[in-house]
C-alpha cells in the first residue's frame, strides 16, 4: 500500500518547479548577486483545487430569510395579522420586489463563498461572506459518510453529504452536491480515511456490496400493525381529546393536545412505514451499508468497529413469528436501527458481523435475579438477566417487550455498583457500565456479592478488551 508521503526531492521540485533546476547551475555572467532578479515565489506545496456546491443549492438557501418571515409570523400570529391588514396592493407588491431579489441574492452568495476540499488528513469546508468560518476535519475522526436524498432533490438529481465526526454532536454536511459526485466524494472520503495515498484514492471507487437482508413493504406494514406504541398512541389521540373537551369545552386546549398526539402516532406508523420502506443491508469492506426510504432516500453506513451496544428487541405480538428488530448506539453518529424487523436467525447473522466474534446468548444462558428482588420491583423483576461471555456485557430486561443489550468488554468506559435503601435493604443491587455512546446498559436486581465480584472482573475484562481490539480504521 503506498503512503503518499512524497520524498524531499520530489516535493522540492514539485514547489520549484523549473526554477529551482536552473537556480542550482552555476552563473554563466559575472552580474553580482545582489542586483539578480528575485525569483517568483513558489506555489505553496499545500495550496488545494477547492470545489464548489451543485448550482441548485442557491435554491435551497434562498428560502432561509422566507423562513425567517414565516418564523416570525409563528412566534407573534396577532402583531402578524395586524401588519398584514394594514398593507395595500401596492405596499404589498414592493415588499415582493424588495423579498424576493434580496432571497436570491443571499442564496447566491451563500453558494459562491461555500468551498471545500479534502487534503491528505483533512476535509475542509469554507463558508461565510461577513463571518468567515473554516471546518477542519480530520479523515480518521470520521464515524460515518451517508449519502441521504430528499424528495425534491431527488427530482433535482442532487445528493446530501452528511458526516458523523467522533466528539461533534451535530454533523457536518455539504449540501448539495450532484448524485454521483456525491458517491465518488463518499468512496474518496473512506478511501483516504482508511490510508489509501491520495493519488490512488480517486481510483478505488466504491468498495463493492453484497446484500445481506432486504425488508419487504409487506412485513414491515404487519410489523407496525403488531407493536403495542402504534395502538397506544393511536388510542391516546382518539380518546383524549374528546375528554378534554367535555371537561374543559375549549377548542384551543383540545387542539394543543390534540395535535401532538396525532403527530405522534402518525410518526409511530406513518412515519416509521416512510422512514423504513425498503430497507436494505450489506456488507462491504468499508462497514454495513442500508438503504431505505420511501420520499427521503438515504444511504448510510454503519462504521466497523465503532458500535458501542446492540439491542434485540422483541416485542410481544411479535414472538409468535419469530420477528426482532435490531438498534444500535455508535458514538457520535445518528444510525441508532441497524434492522427494523427480520427473523431472529437472520438478525444474529448480521449482528455478528457488526460484532465479530460476539455469539448473541441463548435465553436459557441469561442469569436471573433472585428471589428476594420481588420485593423492590414486583412481577416484573422476572424480565432481568445477565450473562457475561468472554467477548460481551449481555443484560436482558423487560417482560412484554425483551430487550436484550450486547456491549463488547472493549466498549466499556467505566462500571459502577449503585445500590437504593431498598435494595441494600434485600441484598440486592444494580451494575452499571457506560459505553463510548454517552448511554448506560444496565444489569439490574443482581446479588450484592455477585454484583461486587462483577464489578472488579469486568473492569479487568475492559482493560484487556481493548488492549486486544482491531484499530478502527476503515477497511481495516
Amino acid at each position: 500500500m503506498t503512503t503518499g508521503t512524497a520524498g524531499a526531492s520530489e516535493a522540492h521540485k514539485t514547489a520549484g518547479g523549473d526554477r529551482a533546476d536552473e537556480t542550482a547551475k552555476p552563473p554563466e555572467t559575472t552580474k553580482p548577486p545582489e542586483t539578480t532578479e528575485p525569483a517568483e515565489p513558489a506555489k505553496p506545496a499545500g495550496a488545494l483545487a477547492e470545489r464548489r456546491l451543485h448550482p441548485v443549492t442557491p435554491l435551497r438557501r434562498a428560502w432561509a430569510p422566507v423562513a425567517v418571515l414565516i418564523g416570525w409570523a409563528v412566534h407573534d400570529p396577532d402583531g402578524a395579522q395586524r401588519h398584514l391588514t394594514r398593507l395595500t396592493t401596492t405596499t404589498l407588491l414592493i415588499g415582493l420586489a424588495v423579498i424576493v431579489p434580496a432571497a436570491a441574492l443571499y442564496g447566491f452568495c451563500s453558494w459562491w463563498f461555500t468551498h471545500f476540499a479534502v487534503t491528505d488528513t483533512e476535509l475542509r469546508i469554507r463558508t461565510g461572506l461577513v463571518f468567515r468560518r473554516t471546518a477542519h476535519i480530520r479523515l480518521e475522526r470520521i464515524q460515518a459518510v451517508d449519502v441521504t436524498q430528499p424528495l425534491l432533490a431527488r427530482v433535482a438529481g442532487v445528493a446530501k453529504l452528511k458526516l458523523d465526526v467522533i466528539g461533534t454532536d451535530k454533523k457536518d454536511e455539504l449540501a448539495f452536491l450532484g448524485a454521483d459526485e456525491a458517491r465518488r466524494l463518499r468512496a474518496e472520503l473512506l478511501a483516504r480515511a482508511a490510508g489509501f495515498a491520495p493519488e490512488t484514492a480517486h481510483e478505488v471507487g466504491e468498495a463493492p456490496s453484497r446484500q445481506l437482508l432486504r425488508v419487504p413493504p409487506g412485513v414491515l406494514a404487519l410489523s407496525l400493525v403488531l407493536t403495542g406504541a402504534t395502538w397506544g398512541s393511536l388510542a391516546a389521540a382518539l380518546v383524549v381529546p374528546p375528554v378534554l373537551w367535555l371537561l374543559t369545552h375549549s377548542l384551543w386546549t383540545v387542539l394543543a393536545v390534540a395535535l401532538p398526539l396525532l403527530g405522534a402516532a402518525g410518526a409511530s406508523s406513518v412515519g416509521r412505514f416512510v422512514a423504513e420502506y425498503d430497507w436494505t443491508v450489506g456488507e462491504s469492506p468499508d462497514g454495513l451499508r442500508i438503504d431505505h426510504g420511501l420520499l427521503d432516500r438515504a444511504h448510510e453506513t454503519v462504521p466497523p468497529g465503532r458500535v458501542q451496544t446492540v439491542r434485540i428487541v422483541e416485542p410481544l405480538l411479535w414472538r409468535r413469528r419469530g420477528w426482532v428488530r435490531v438498534e444500535l448506539d455508535v458514538a457520535g453518529s445518528s444510525n441508532s436501527v441497524l434492522v427494523p424487523v427480520a427473523p431472529r436467525e437472520l438478525a444474529e447473522t448480521v449482528v455478528a458481523l457488526v460484532l465479530p466474534g460476539v455469539t448473541v446468548p441463548e435465553r436459557a444462558a441469561l442469569s436471573p435475579s433472585p428471589r428476594r428482588a420481588r420485593w423492590c420491583v414486583p412481577l416484573w423483576w422476572r424480565g432481568y438477566g445477565l450473562a457475561v461471555t468472554d467477548a460481551v456485557f449481555a443484560a436482558h430486561s423487560g417482560l412484554l417487550a425483551r430487550s436484550l443489550a450486547l456491549v463488547p468488554h472493549a466498549k466499556v468506559q467505566s462500571v459502577r455498583m449503585t445500590q437504593g435503601p431498598w435494595e441494600r435493604a434485600r441484598g440486592v443491587a444494580d451494575v452499571c457500565v457506560d459505553t463510548g455512546a454517552n448511554k448506560v446498559v444496565r444489569a439490574r436486581l443482581r446479588d450484592a456479592d455477585e454484583a461486587r465480584e462483577l464489578l472488579a472482573r469486568q473492569a479487568e475484562r475492559s482493560r484487556t478488551g481493548r488492549r486486544d481490539a482491531r484499530p478502527d480504521r476503515w477497511m481495516a
